[in-house]
């Protein structure tokens, strides 16, 4: 149980983090929000709880591919803000992601990768 509270207050130690970086630079902000910092956060607690390495391999790997149908939203999300509002955005913004998600999917089964 300690375990977990510690992963819980080192977690949401990073997303403070970031989010404060970000109230004094845009920029630095995104950047320091781009990198793969939960991915690798992820892989340690994994690391550290005894799973083997084709588990944590697995995760990287599905987490790349994950990863690109959320590209859209970033790309659409400053327009809807500013156009709708943030919760508009929001909302927006999750349906263009599940969209594209499953679009992906139907994609990558041609290539016989399957993500769900």
């Amino acid at each position: 149980m300690s375990f977990i509270i510690i992963k819980l207050i080192v977690t949401t130690l990073l997303i403070v983090f970031i989010t404060e970086i970000a109230k004094f630079s845009d920029r630095l902000g995104a950047f320091i929000a781009s990198l793969p910092l939960i991915t690798f956060i992820a892989i340690f607690w994994m690391y550290f709880e005894g799973q083997d390495y084709e588990k944590i391999s697995n995760h990287a790997f599905y987490t790349f591919w994950y990863v690109i149908p959320t590209l859209p939203m970033f790309i659409l999300f400053p327009w809807l803000i500013k156009t709708f509002g943030f919760w508009l955005a929001v909302i927006f913004s999750i349906i263009l992601t599940i969209l594209c998600f499953i679009i992906f999917t139907y994609i990558l089964k041609r290539f016989n990768i399957h993500l769900i």
